[in-house]
């Protein structure tokens, strides 16, 4: 399987997980609520790795699955970069980090008024997701993104 054909399904206890390989380009889903059952199907329904905390759920079978071993963030995203062989980029994240949709690219002129006057004033490069609603823009939270990823090792492009 590809690298960037690699697709998720995280369980209800790794959703800043979740989050975190949207940003590194990697589909993923999450649902606050959800059954195993159902974490299960979806998994093998779409051919998803199962990302768990939960040992029991691991053990059931039938399914590709990684038992995710920390609680702390930045362990549990290194352990999936190294054990599903994934490739991080910031480069150009086109996946939505709250609701995995897939980021369009906007004119500047379609987010006046929706975004802070002075994102407006500061920025040029704007994306929105269709699923959600959210705009996006690469601000100072982006470089302490590509910050913390750099401190774990990886590179931010």
């Amino acid at each position: 399987m590809a690298d960037r054909e690699k697709r998720f399904v995280a369980d209800v206890m790794l959703g800043r997980l979740a989050k975190w390989l949207r940003l590194i380009g990697y589909d993923t889903l999450y649902y606050k609520k959800i059954e195993d059952s159902q974490l299960i199907r979806v998994a093998m329904r779409e051919g998803r790795i199962l990302l768990t905390r939960d040992a029991q759920l691991v053990k059931r079978g039938g399914f590709q699955s990684l038992f995710i071993e920390s609680g702390e963030l930045e362990i549990q995203l290194a352990q999936v970069i190294r054990e599903a062989r994934l490739k991080p980029r910031l480069k150009a994240s086109v996946l939505c980090p709250l609701c995995n949709g897939e980021l369009q690219t906007v004119k500047k002129e379609q987010v006046r008024g929706l975004v802070p006057t002075y994102v407006y004033a500061a920025q040029r490069d704007f994306s929105r997701c269709p699923r959600c609603g959210k705009i996006f823009w690469k601000g100072s939270h982006w470089q302490k993104i590509e910050r913390r990823l750099r401190d774990m090792g990886y590179p931010a492009s």
